[in-house]
């Protein structure tokens, strides 16, 4: 335990940690994230232990600013959670690691919202488009099938997010043990 004035651990990373944490780090920029929030995330679910601000700041070189504004984005999106421990001055971080929940949350957050406001708009779309007298029946039927494919995507989404909690460890453990098994039989040979 961590009593006020000690010194955070030094975590200095490894070359395929980086690149493991720089992976993610990609993955939630393409999906329209923050690079850095993917990073902290795999920091921490890598590491497996609740860590400092301090501790995260100096493994990842991110500014003091920066890491407390990602925490409290992570925070917000529920992938991360803040301990402290009895005795502790500062607040620790670890990640969630359902990452079945961690997409749900993200998709009730912020796809369905956007899919349901495209469903909306499609429709005033339509509507706007019958009462100018304009539009060709060609248009009107392509407007229609471009609201059917919302509506479509807005119940997949409904149903994802409906669907039990999967639990992928034993999947994640079973394609660990076959490679680890594999590594073995080529290292033998």
């Amino acid at each position: 335990m961590r009593r006020a004035g000690e010194s955070s651990k030094r975590i200095r990373l490894q070359p395929w940690e980086s690149i493991a944490i720089d992976s993610v780090g990609e993955v939630i920029e393409f999906w329209g994230f923050k690079q850095n929030l993917g990073r902290v995330w795999a920091l921490l679910y890598l590491y497996n232990q609740p860590l400092s601000a301090a501790e995260i700041r100096e493994a990842l070189a991110l500014s003091k600013g920066g890491v407390s504004m990602l925490l409290k984005d992570l925070e917000h999106w529920k992938v991360v959670i803040r301990l402290r421990e009895k005795g502790e001055v500062a607040w620790r971080y670890q990640a969630e690691t359902d990452l079945i929940k961690m997409a749900r949350r993200v998709l009730e957050e912020r796809e369905y919202v956007l899919i349901t406001r495209v469903c909306a708009e499609f429709e005033q779309a339509k509507a706007m488009a019958l009462a100018s007298g304009e539009a060709s029946g060609e248009k009107m039927e392509r407007l229609a099938h471009m609201a059917v494919l919302a509506e479509q995507t807005a119940r997949l989404v409904q149903l994802f997010m409906k669907t039990p909690p999967l639990d992928v460890r034993s999947i994640f453990r079973s394609l660990a043990s076959r490679v680890l098994a594999k590594g073995k039989r080529l290292m033998a040979s």
